[in-house]
């Protein structure tokens, strides 16, 4: 019995002893350097963009050889680096990390598209280009920064989740700080504590490109402008040797200084660097300089991650004689290597959750979206698809959260900082469409919104359209319902368009065909996936001739009647999907009670479909329209032909009161992104249609319709696609097209 209860002693001194060592605080594992015989070792890490991926070659050498880093300090880029390597990350990890993020995605603002509501799914459609100007006071209004900054937040916030706890940077388990640039005073902002995905965030906010941060009361941008490489910040936290690692982008040579561009970069260059050589000027004969040998790779190449990298190994081994003499015995680096890895925190619910906003959306509705709840479970990546959705909404420049404790309990908190330039915004968009017999449009679009008119989300959206066909759409639309998920939207359209009239497969006319419709929709939001709306609406038109017979008598008509829709989207990309499809069901009934000329009904179908292996994507499209009791009228036709409408036939060159239309639409990606900000993905592909219009719904038949196909290439550019196209028919004909904006659907 003695010998059990020594034994069973023995076990619970052992688990004791083995609880104690690995709950060693980052504040004990401090304190054994500073009480070591070894100097304390700070690492310094300058901005440089994709040029300071060099930082995580530089810190595997560092592991290699030994060296324990004891403090960190890092602007922009180094502060990226650094921040994570200080919150636990090892070398290997960050490299994995740089080599496999998409940074075209990261440094952009463009939500998931699963996120968006219908209605924002239909503006990425009709206006693709990314940049919104506001408008206030009859003053356009430009955004701070090319990108706020929500997506590279949120990333920041998954890296860091495991230290988000942990106020005070030195407690982190490398003590780190990072430095960024009061944009309203010019000062140096060093931050020692809050929340370290944000504090990182803001120190490589570069001016112009990132939009700035407000923390601690400071309007923050990239600490590169005033401190790139902070050795004065870190002989304050309490080192005795420091290594700095120098990343940035050399002075051009006078042979180099041929353009505008050159000039302005060495400028810029030439006011960054003055103040990186004072601080290189203080480091002291026991300090240590590195400067990877990088050439001109440029700030925003992230393709070249792995040979930046490899230039901050290569760099590192020339200083290897230097940092041996910082290195320490494998036990002891083992030691230090088990303290950095931060204690895992205990599993926990959230006991509160709140949204801070300042504008006039009701919490209730930001509510509806976020879908995180009080006793959830600590998730971030939950906490960061709440902080999506509602981003999705495209109200706010920004939404962030943070992890906070009160009274001993944990909860979250969400901001959404409303947009700077808004509440009414301006986007802007082109419509090209030329082919090779003679068939030009050319359009400018534009679209107002005024959002915020009241606490359940109401916005006054007012589109034009200026060039081949001229257009003015106004719709005010209003959410109600306790889940605010129901809406109601009165409009007014006024329209004119060109019209072609074809005899004999040759264009013998062409009318403008001018029409103004007044309606009031109601409708009920699908979640994300789509929307169903129905209507009265009321109108009038007329056809009048504009090329041609000037005989031709003018047409005069008067519409009005109730119409039904089901809209589906569930396409992961609005240019060129990989997944996911887009349907609509459209039926309209024509009503001499309702104002109409006559009675009628039509029906329309369309549904697109995409799968993608590797980087071939196959789409499957089904169009059909059909007409009730109509009279042979133009106004009441379903045109066919165009691009991806019969591809060789002119647009518009058939139409008829019934129409079906089959295609395949096969893609592949050519030209990935190579990691630069602005590169454009390029497309090839081609399509086989088949369909035509037929005069009698019993007519229709796959022996009667026409054959078609297309070749193209196309660029997912900023502004929107474009696409070179070669369209065929049966019988030889041949189309040719340029096109700028979404194909014809």
């Amino acid at each position: 019995m003695s010998n059990c209860l020594n034994v069973r002693g023995l076990s619970v001194l052992l688990a004791l002893a083995i609880v104690v060592a690995s709950t060693t605080t980052q504040a004990e594992v401090a304190n054994q350097s500073k009480n070591s015989d070894r100097p304390r070792v700070g690492l310094v890490l300058g901005g440089g963009g994709a040029r300071g991926a060099a930082h995580i070659g530089v810190l595997q050498e560092l592991e290699r050889l030994r060296v324990p880093i004891d403090a960190i300090a890092g602007t922009s880029m180094g502060a990226i680096v650094g921040g994570l390597y200080a919150s636990g990350m090892s070398a290997d990890e960050l490299e994995q990390l740089v080599n496999s993020l998409d940074w075209a995605r990261v440094l952009s603002d463009t939500p998931e598209r699963s996120n968006l509501n219908f209605r924002r799914k239909q503006d990425d459609v009709q206006y693709p280009v990314e940049l919104e100007l506001g408008l206030r006071d009859g003053t356009l209004v430009l955004p701070m920064g090319l990108v706020q900054g929500q997506n590279l937040g949120l990333l920041l916030h998954d890296l860091t989740a495991g230290v988000a706890h942990i106020e005070n940077y030195d407690n982190l388990p490398i003590p780190f700080r990072a430095v960024a640039s009061n944009i309203e005073t010019g000062d140096v902002h060093v931050m020692a504590s809050g929340d370290l995905a944000e504090s990182i965030r803001a120190s490589m906010s570069v001016p112009g490109m990132i939009a700035p941060i407000r923390l601690d009361g400071k309007l923050l941008v990239d600490g590169g402008i005033v401190a790139n490489l902070p050795i004065d910040v870190m002989r304050s936290m309490d080192v005795d040797i420091i290594i700095a690692v120098d990343v940035e982008f050399p002075l051009y040579s006078p042979q180099e200084l041929q353009s505008a561009t050159a000039i302005t970069e060495q400028m810029l260059t030439i006011l960054t660097r003055k103040e990186t050589l004072r601080q290189i000027a203080t480091l002291q004969p026991s300090d240590v300089l590195i400067r990877p040998q990088l050439g001109t790779l440029s700030s925003s190449d992230f393709s070249a991650s792995a040979d930046a990298i490899s230039k901050g190994i290569a760099a590192a081994i020339q200083a290897e004689g230097r940092l041996q003499e910082l290195a320490v015995d494998e036990q002891a680096f083992v030691v230090y290597s088990a303290g950095r890895k931060p204690a895992a925190r205990a599993l926990e619910s959230l006991a509160f959750v709140r949204i801070e906003h300042d504008d006039p959306i009701a919490t209730s509705l930001l509510r509806s979206r976020l879908g995180v709840f009080v006793g959830d479970a600590i998730d971030e990546q939950a906490l960061a698809a709440g902080a999506g959705r509602v981003y999705a909404l495209d109200l706010y420049q920004r939404v962030g959260y943070q992890l906070v404790e009160e009274d001993g309990e944990v909860g979250v908190i969400y901001t959404a900082v409303a947009k700077s330039w808004g509440p009414d915004f301006v986007n802007i968009g082109v419509s090209v469409e030329d082919d090779s017999d003679g068939s030009t449009g050319f359009n400018v679009l534009g679209r107002l919104t005024r959002t915020g008119l009241n606490s359940r989300g109401a916005e006054w959206r007012t589109d034009f359209q200026l060039g081949t066909d001229l257009s003015l759409f106004s719709e005010y639309y209003q959410l109600f319902g306790a889940r605010l998920n129901y809406f109601v939207a009165p409009y007014v359209d006024l329209q004119q368009r060109n019209q072609n009239i074809f005899v004999d497969d040759q264009a013998t006319a062409q009318l403008r065909v001018i029409s103004d419709e007044f309606g009031l929709d109601f409708g009920m939001e699908l979640g994300a996936t789509g929307e169903l709306r129905s209507g009265v609406y009321s109108g009038s038109g007329e056809s009048r001739i504009k090329i041609g017979d000037p005989r031709m008598p003018k047409n005069e008509y008067d519409t009005g009647g109730v119409f039904a829709e089901l809209q589906l989207d569930t396409f992961d990309d609005s240019r060129f999907p990989r997944s996911g499809s887009r349907a609509t069901l459209h039926w309209d009934m024509s009503r001499q009670s309702l104002g109409a000329d006559r009675n009628f009904e039509t029906l329309e179908a369309d549904y697109l479909s995409a799968w993608s292996r590797g980087k071939s994507t196959l789409q499957l499209g089904l169009s059909y329209a059909t007409t009730f009791d109509a009279d042979d009228l133009p106004q009441e036709y379903f045109p066919m032909g165009g691009f991806l409408r019969l591809s060789g036939l002119e647009r518009g060159r058939i139409s008829g009161p019934h129409a079906a239309l089959g295609r395949l639409i096969y893609y592949r990606l050519v030209s990935d992104y190579t990691g630069g900000l602005f590169d454009v993905p390029v497309y090839l592909g081609g399509s086989l249609e088949a369909g035509g219009v037929w005069q009698s719904r019993s007519d229709m038949s796959f022996d009667s319709s026409v054959t078609s196909g297309s070749l193209f290439a196309a660029f997912d550019a900023y502004f929107g696609a474009i696409y070179f196209a070669a369209g065929f028919a049966e019988g030889g004909e041949r189309t040719y097209y340029l096109l700028i904006g979404s194909p014809a659907r």
